[in-house]
C-alpha cells in the first residue's frame, strides 16, 4: 500500500512481494515483510485528487502510522518473522494508502488500546477488524470497508453439546474489548433470569489465546468475528468445528480521529477507487473473504 507516488507502479502488487513495498516490521520501521497468503497481483495507481485530501502533516511525511492487534488471523497477524503485521486488513489498507500516494507503518498493540492510540495521536489510523457501533462513533470516525458477523466454534463433534442459545454454566472463550464480550453479557442476563448457572466467560487479551484455549479444552466453545472463527476452523479442522450460523452481521470500520473528517472522506473515496480498479475484490479473494465484500464505503454509517 504503501507506496510513494514515483515508485508505486513498479512495486505495488498484491503478491508475496506486496509487503516489501512498504508494510513496516514492528522492530525495524524500514524492514520489509511478506504477505504469503496473497496470490493474485494488481497494480494500484495514485489518485492525485484524493492524495490532496490527505492532511498536510501525513502527506509531507509520506507515511500513515497504523495501529493493529496482530492476533486476529487472517485479518491481521504476525508473519513468520514474529514482527511484520500482515493479513487481509493489511493488504486492503495498503491498497488504500497506495491510492493516496502513501506508505504505511504498522504497529502491533493490544486491541482495547487502539482507539485511545488514535485519539491520543499515537497512530494516524487504526485498522483492526473494528465493528462499527454507536459507542465507537462517539469517539472517532469510522469508515466501512467489510462486513462480518459473529460465529461460534467448538471442538470437533461438539462433545459438550454446546448450544449458543443455552450456554449457561459453560466456559466460553472470548477476546477482551470485542463486541462478543457484550454478546456474552447479554446471554448471561438471560441465564440469570432463568435461574441458571452463569456463563463463565474466559476473556483473553489476544484472539490467538482464545483459540488455543478451545483447542486445548480449557473452554467449551468460543465466539469471534466470522472471518476469524472460520479461519481457525479451516486451520484446525481436525480439532475445531463451526457451531451454528453467522449472526449480527455488521460492517468493519477503519478508525480515524474525530477531527480528521476530510481524511476520513479521502479514505472512503480511496476504498471506492480500489473497488473500481479491482484491487478490493482481489484482496478479498486472495484471503478467501469475498463473502464479506460491501459496495457502500461510508464515513460513520
Amino acid at each position: 500500500m504503501r507506496r510513494a507516488p514515483l515508485a508505486l507502479a513498479a512495486c505495488f502488487a498484491l503478491t508475496t512481494s506486496l509487503a516489501a513495498c512498504g508494510s513496516d516490521s514492528l522492530e525495524d520501521p524500514g524492514a520489509s515483510g511478506s504477505s504469503s497468503s496473497a496470490t493474485e497481483s494488481v497494480d494500484v495507481a495514485v489518485d492525485e485528487e484524493l492524495a490532496a485530501m490527505v492532511p498536510t502533516e501525513i502527506r509531507e511525511k509520506g507515511t500513515i502510522s497504523v495501529g493493529s492487534d496482530a492476533s486476529y488471523a487472517p485479518n491481521e497477524f504476525l508473519a513468520d518473522d514474529g514482527k511484520t503485521v500482515e493479513g487481509m486488513d493489511v493488504d486492503l489498507f495498503d491498497a488504500v494508502a497506495a491510492k493516496l500516494g502513501l506508505k504505511t507503518k504498522w504497529s502491533n498493540a493490544q486491541f482495547d488500546a487502539l482507539i485511545l492510540g488514535v485519539t491520543g495521536g499515537k497512530y494516524d489510523v487504526s485498522v483492526s477488524s473494528f465493528t462499527i457501533n454507536d459507542e465507537r462513533k462517539k469517539e472517532v470516525n469510522m469508515i466501512s470497508y467489510f462486513d462480518a458477523g459473529t460465529q461460534w466454534v467448538t471442538t470437533k463433534g461438539n462433545p459438550k453439546k454446546v448450544d449458543p442459545d443455552n450456554a449457561c454454566g459453560l466456559n466460553i472463550g472470548v477476546q477482551r474489548g470485542t463486541v462478543q464480550v457484550d454478546d456474552l453479557k447479554a446471554r448471561n442476563k438471560e441465564c440469570q433470569k432463568a435461574g441458571e448457572e452463569p456463563i463463565k466467560a474466559v476473556v483473553e487479551q489476544e484472539q490467538s489465546k482464545v483459540t488455543a484455549s478451545l483447542a486445548s479444552g480449557k473452554v467449551d466453545a468460543m465466539l469471534a468475528d466470522s472471518p476469524i472463527a472460520l479461519y481457525a476452523v479451516k486451520q484446525q479442522g481436525d480439532t475445531l468445528e463451526a457451531l451454528g450460523d453467522v449472526y449480527d452481521s455488521a460492517p468493519y470500520g477503519i478508525v480515524v480521529p474525530k477531527d480528521d473528517a476530510e481524511f476520513a472522506d479521502a479514505i472512503a473515496e480511496a476504498l471506492k477507487a480500489i473497488q473500481e480498479d479491482g484491487a478490493y475484490e482481489t484482496v478479498l479473494k486472495n484471503w478467501g473473504n469475498e463473502s464479506g465484500a460491501i459496495d457502500d464505503f461510508a464515513v460513520n454509517p
